[in-house]
């Protein structure tokens, strides 16, 4: 599915994704309002959280894909325009999406993980885990018994994902992914100090190769270069490029091309 870039106004909004309903619910529990720098007054599109000079609504793809995903989200995360959990909702239809806690555990999420039409997986880098929990491939054992893969991604940063996983007993029975990518981090919004650790939009991507989802491996990626140089060039202050390499590249990734 598609959006034009210059759809009509009137067209009817799409009901909002797991992570938008994720941070509806996190603002309505908010003491004080979150605010989000850029834009006078600070105003951001509700559908993209970019500034609405910089709208990517209208590029906004959705890939149907057997995989799923299943992001646990760190207490603000929802929040921040830059979260990249939120394109991986824009792309795949299967995306759940839940708010982190130590002491509880949202019944939903049991239910999810229960739910037997789905393999779970914890995407989590093996070095920190028992070594008989670890695989690198996604088994094609689950598709046989009819199984979907459903990837858990802690969407955090480094040091609360790392206590996440800890913490979370509910996820110590399933497998633990661990990705072997050579590429390095493209994402430029936020940056690790580890060259080797990815976005979580990344993440997604490389699992969906991983399930033989190419083509939403190659749309989300592309799409968060798209995100990235639309959220880059509001930060400074600079119209994007709509007919940019980037866009070019989410188009043929569509097997579609931009409008002129």
């Amino acid at each position: 599915m598609w959006v034009a870039e210059n759809a009509a106004p009137s067209q009817a909004p799409r009901p909002p994704h797991a992570v938008a309903r994720l941070r509806t619910a996190r603002l309505a529990r908010s003491a004080k309002p979150f605010l989000a720098r850029g834009g006078p007054r600070g105003e951001r599109c509700p559908g993209c959280r970019l500034v609405p000079s910089h709208c990517v609504c209208s590029l906004h793809p959705v890939v149907p894909t057997r995989a799923g995903v299943c992001l646990l989200m760190a207490d603000i995360e929802p929040l921040k325009p830059s979260n990249t959990g939120w394109l991986i909702a824009d792309v795949v239809p299967d995306t759940f999406a839940f708010g982190w806690a130590r002491t509880e555990v949202h019944p939903d999420l049991l239910e999810l993980l229960a739910d037997p039409q789905w393999q779970p997986y914890v995407v989590f880098p093996g070095e920190f885990v028992a070594p008989e929990r670890v695989v690198t491939e996604v088994a094609a054992a689950g598709a046989s018994a009819g199984k979907r893969p459903l990837f858990i991604l802690l969407d955090a940063t480094w040091p609360e994902a790392r206590k996440m996983f800890r913490k979370s007993p509910y996820l110590d029975r399933f497998p633990v992914l661990s990705l072997q990518p050579e590429q390095i981090s493209r994402y430029q919004l936020r940056r690790s100090r580890r060259d080797d650790h990815f976005c979580t939009a990344e993440v997604a991507g490389l699992c969906l190769d991983l399930a033989g989802e190419p083509q939403a491996a190659q749309v989300l990626q592309t799409y968060l270069d798209v995100f990235t140089h639309h959220y880059l060039q509001a930060k400074h202050q600079l119209p994007p490029d709509c007919q940019g390499e980037a866009h070019q590249r989410l188009a043929q990734a569509l097997g579609r091309t931009t409008r002129a």
